[in-house]
């Protein structure tokens, strides 16, 4: 079904108004849409999406896991260790450090920490006891095995008093920031204080400092153990869930060929209902207007060779009307199924378009280079543009003129259109206000299609729209 344009929408080039700016000053182009830049607002679930969310999930977990497992390890590891060395000391001073205690040592006698001093070196002082302070009630230093410390006193700490006032054995992590740690290196030790006495019954505080290594690697125990765990449990439910997994993503891949198949139907039931409707618009209504506006036109030159001067000038009108409505009826028919692409010429699809603007305030100008053929689905696509172009300018920029050129360049082919309407701040193209889609169909178009979009425009200079069709997908 080809419609013809109507001549008086299409103005010819020698009569057109003063064409709109195309030259390259004013503002800049804003790149609307390159190849491949489309956004869906609804991207669709994909089998890949699924696994890629999946895979980043699982190593999140990972990520959690491990650090709450450091965390735990840590906290564990050191409650163990402060455990272990208080069993330690209590263990030591029961059976070293006990049977070697006199009254004399409490005295300060000299010589009568030679042979405790000879045991502690050789039986406790190792690799994770690293000190060892007897001290009186009274914060002497009775015997250490760094001897600048022996005889010198100090204030007994709130922890040392209370194991001495309630007999019992107190551990800690010291962080060696008393007066009395200025021989102890390190960072931090694990400090156990535990009562003792003489055999006469005499009271002393019995010290001792062990390596904080073994708290790291005893986290470092507990973090393999945690991580060990977790990474098993996580790769059994892995394989557990392969099955089930497996049949989800089949059952999505499924869904999806569905949708596509019943997006593809609803298109082609929409497109065949499309020209069913114009068809049977252009072969009833459009055809029947067009034959009454002749058989009116004839009637009025009948009654003015009558002399009925009256009733030809009723018929004119009635004939004009006629005209009138015929052609708006074709501009909807273009609108709704345009003619075959395949076949036209860019003239006649531009034509087409153009001819939607009649009776809208919208004087449009063609200019199309003869050189230029296109394909199907190019041709389609500066249809689309250019009747969205036109659409826009007749809604925002008329009354005006449009300048609607197609021309061929060394890159490819060029389609401009160009009005001069008030124009508009571009800076509405990356921020649109709600409802407003026009420019973002422009964008998909173009981008769905390997093409450049491109806008020019400023408040108070006017409207151009350039598009850019790569040379290998265009003809000469």
């Amino acid at each position: 079904m080809a419609i013809a344009p109507d001549p008086a929408a299409v103005a010819p080039a020698a009569a057109a108004p003063p064409r709109p700016r195309t030259d390259p000053g004013g503002p800049g182009w804003t790149l609307v849409s390159t190849p491949g830049t489309r956004t869906d607002l609804s991207p669709a679930v994909t089998p890949r999406r699924v696994l890629t969310q999946m895979v980043a999930a699982l190593a999140l977990v990972l990520v959690v896991v491990a650090g709450l497992a450091t965390f735990a390890a840590g906290r564990l590891a050191e409650r163990e260790a402060v455990n272990d060395a208080a069993a330690a000391a209590d263990l030591i001073a029961d059976a070293v450090i006990t049977p070697l205690l006199t009254d004399d040592l409490l005295d300060g006698v000299d010589g009568a920490s030679t042979n405790l001093d000879k045991v502690v070196r050789d039986v406790v002082i190792g690799d994770e006891i690293v000190r060892v302070k007897i001290w009186s009630p009274g914060g002497t230093i009775v015997y250490a095995d760094e001897a600048h410390l022996i005889g010198r006193t100090f204030p007994l700490s709130e922890d040392q008093r209370n194991a001495l006032a309630d007999p019992r054995t107190i551990a800690e992590v010291s962080q060696l920031d008393e007066t009395e740690n200025e021989f102890e290196t390190g960072g931090r030790l694990l400090e156990v204080y535990r009562p003792v006495w003489t055999p006469s019954g005499r009271e002393m505080l019995f010290e001792t400092y062990t390596a904080y290594d073994v708290v790291s690697e005893r986290a470092a125990e507990l973090r393999r153990g945690f991580v060990g765990v977790t990474l098993s449990s996580l790769l059994l439910l892995v394989v557990l869930m392969a099955p089930v997994l497996s049949r989800l993503l089949g059952r999505l891949r499924e869904v999806t060929r569905h949708r596509e198949r019943t997006l593809e139907r609803s298109l082609e039931a929409s497109d065949a209902e499309r020209r069913r409707i114009a068809g049977t618009l252009h072969d009833g209504p459009v055809q029947e207007l067009v034959a009454s506006s002749f058989a009116a036109s004839g009637a009025a030159e009948q009654a003015a060779q009558r002399g009925d001067t009256e009733l030809a000038a009723t018929l004119d009108r009635l004939a004009v009307a006629t005209r009138g409505n015929a052609r708006a009826l074709r501009s909807l028919l273009v609108e709704i199924y345009p003619e075959s692409l395949s076949g036209a010429d860019p003239t006649t699809v531009l034509s087409d378009v153009a001819a939607t603007t009649h009776g809208r305030d919208v004087d449009v100008e063609l200019d199309v280079d003869p050189g230029v053929s296109l394909p199907e689905d190019e041709q389609r696509l500066i249809h689309r543009i250019a009747q969205e172009c036109l659409r826009n300018a007749a809604t925002h920029a008329a009354p005006c003129h449009v300048l609607l050129r197609l021309s061929r360049e060394d890159d490819g082919v060029t389609l401009l259109v160009a009005d001069d309407g008030p124009g508009f701040d571009p800076a509405v193209v990356a921020d649109p206000p709600p409802g407003h889609f026009g420019m973002k169909v422009l964008a998909d178009l173009a981008s769905d299609a390997g093409a450049e979009l491109a806008l020019q425009t400023a408040p108070g200079h006017g409207t151009r729209w350039r598009l850019r069709l790569p040379d290998q997908g265009a003809a000469s």
